[in-house]
């Protein structure tokens, strides 16, 4: 199991409309970068993704680390972030997992210095992930020294819609809900374990798409008069929304490169998205409907 790749226990999405407040669930932030499972023996720490990916050398903050956790062996499920002001910012950790040349690496300690959130524990000196959430919980809060490097994630039991709203209004990505009681599954997605996001609805108008599998394009325009593409959705339509779209896009094609067929920036649309990127982008996109009555936003972004 240690320095090993294990593919971690993952959650299920749940509905928001339905956050239990329950002593019998344990809340906890929901952290916006890569899911990272830190590996410790000794002086030598490792950091692997969930899907198996050896990061350690992205990492020199790992030293820190290791002296951070008090003991001689451990597995720890975190989440890699970048925080600012509190908040983490996704695509700044993912800077951190593109780059590759050492100075850079080392550069980015500083500009974008990364934080493993721990939220579980799977191993010390023997497996731990047969004992109860509640049990985990206790033993990771006491073997881990707090740093800029490393810290475990703030938890509430019960009272689920509080931290939900607190969350929301700062701005983050959401909460995660579990059991007390519940074990650790090591590649398995579990009822006992949801997440809850805050998602935002946008503006957007359709700039073209694609048919296999059937996908929209969609963007916004600058002040300048061109549009920015925001976004690729692919999930959100009904199938009477999808022909009555194919018998209007018929009219309106400028253009068809490939597989991609332009249209005239004419039909706008509603996408609900997690998040935008530093460059404007959007991230887990879906369609909302048609939008005949507003025009997008013009920004200078």
């Amino acid at each position: 199991m240690l320095f090993t790749p294990i593919k971690p226990m993952l959650l299920q999405m749940g509905n928001n409309t339905e956050i239990m407040d329950n002593p019998e669930w344990i809340y906890d932030i929901k952290w916006d970068g890569w899911r990272i499972l830190l590996h410790k023996q000794g002086d030598r720490v490792e950091a692997y993704t969930r899907h198996g990916n050896n990061v350690t050398a992205k990492f020199p903050e790992l030293q820190d680390i290791g002296r951070s956790i008090n003991e001689h062996t451990a597995i720890i499920d975190c989440e890699g972030v970048v925080l600012r002001n509190g908040v983490s910012v996704f695509d700044d950790f993912a800077y951190r997992g593109r780059v590759t040349n050492a100075s850079k690496i080392e550069q980015a300690t500083i500009t974008h210095p990364a934080t493993f959130v721990a939220f579980d524990v799977l191993a010390t000196e023997k497996t731990l992930t047969n004992k109860l959430l509640v049990e985990r919980k206790e033993i990771l809060s006491s073997i881990i020294e707090p740093s800029n490097s490393i810290l475990v994630t703030p938890s509430i039991t019960g009272n689920g819609s509080s931290i939900f709203q607190i969350t929301k209004d700062k701005g983050m990505e959401g909460i995660v809900g579990k059991r007390n009681n519940s074990t650790y599954k090591t590649n398995h997605r579990s009822h006992e374990w949801l997440k809850y996001k805050h998602f935002k609805i946008a503006d957007v108008v359709i700039l073209g798409y694609k048919e296999n599998p059937f996908t929209m394009l969609v963007g916004k325009q600058l002040s300048s008069g061109k549009y920015k593409p925001l976004a690729n959705v692919e999930f959100g339509f009904k199938p009477e929304e999808k022909t009555a779209f194919r018998e209007i896009a018929k009219q309106i094609v400028t253009q068809v490169e490939r597989d991609m067929i332009w249209l005239e920036p004419r039909l706008h649309c509603k996408v609900q998205y997690l998040e935008r990127t530093a460059s404007g982008s959007l991230r887990i996109v879906s369609f909302k409907g048609f939008n005949f009555d507003k025009i997008p936003e013009v920004t200078n972004k």
